[in-house]
């Protein structure tokens, strides 16, 4: 399921500024934090992908397994 986003621009006198605000939903899931650094990476004219430098811990613990051989 996706979330429409419109992007939004805010010209100025010398210069412009474009915004692209996640909903509410989006950032609870990924656990974002105020002023969390993250960066932007253009895959395509297409695909525009968000690249989170430190990725919190997952909270869901996995259990490790032994491999029989």
């Amino acid at each position: 399921m996706g979330y429409p986003t419109k992007v939004q621009l805010i010209q100025r006198k010398d210069s412009e500024q474009w915004y692209i605000n996640f909903p509410s939903a989006i950032a609870q899931a990924m656990e974002f934090r105020k002023a969390e650094v993250v960066e932007w990476v253009i895959e395509d004219k297409a695909n525009l992908t968000l690249h989170r430098t430190a990725v919190p811990p997952s909270p869901v613990k996995q259990k490790k397994t032994k491999r029989r051989l």
